[in-house]
């Protein structure tokens, strides 16, 4: 709120959090915190004892839900690790999760659905820096699973029994260096061709913003040439 000129004090933002409800703040790394300020709010009156109980109850119920203050040994959590977490349970409700969401795409000349029956014996390219770099698809904020648990497209496709060629043309989302030979190689011979193209948090993230919406580096370049 400091940052974005709403308020013009940690005091202040502390006051305006309190309330409108607030009861969490994420700080982590600033000496100087935001909720700090809270006992001199209260002295002066801009909030209430009460108002701070209404808002410390749910934060401190749940987490006691969580067991933070009990013994680790009386935790049910504190023995889950990715083997619980990426479990084949878990990765079939994400794989669901994704069948059942849906996104807007245009289906020129009946393209789509790719159906691995229909891949048989076909020739795919798969082209891009997000291809094949499981690093690059998670966005800001997620979790980091280990790779063997990720399927980059590659992989996935891979699967489908069609005969799969790779060439990612430059290495990283910032694609600075761009081998234009490699990705011609590749999709010159295929049949279908996926690009695989983005940002990721290496181009944008919190504090990191953006003032247009082009790709970066050469990726439309690949992209151009991938069409041609």
């Amino acid at each position: 709120m400091l940052g974005h000129h709403y308020t013009h004090s940690f005091l202040e933002t502390a006051v305006a959090s309190v309330n409108a409800g607030c009861n969490l703040e994420l700080s982590y790394g600033m000496r100087n915190n935001v909720f700090m300020h809270i006992p001199q709010a209260l002295a002066m009156g801009n909030i209430t004892l009460q108002m701070l109980r209404d808002r410390v109850r749910p934060l401190f119920y749940t987490r006691m839900r969580l067991g933070e203050f009990d013994p680790p040994a009386m935790n049910p959590y504190s023995s889950l690790d990715l083997s619980v977490v990426q479990s084949p349970e878990h990765r079939n409700l994400s794989l669901e999760a994704a069948v059942k969401s849906f996104v807007l795409l245009k289906n020129m000349r009946g393209t789509l659905p790719l159906r691995a029956r229909d891949l048989s014996g076909q020739r795919l390219a798969v082209v891009g820096p997000f291809a094949d770099n499981p690093r690059v698809l998670f966005g800001d904020y997620a979790p980091v699973p280990e790779p063997q648990y990720i399927y980059t497209p590659r992989r996935g496709l891979e699967m489908l029994g069609a005969n799969v060629s790779f060439a990612p043309g430059c290495s990283e989302p910032r694609c600075q260096r761009y081998s234009r030979a490699e990705l011609v190689k590749v999709v010159g011979t295929a049949n279908v061709v996926l690009v695989c193209l983005g940002t990721g948090v290496d181009v944008e993230t919190e504090a990191k913003d953006r003032s247009d919406l082009s790709l970066p580096g050469h990726q439309l370049e690949l992209l151009q040439d991938a069409v041609q």
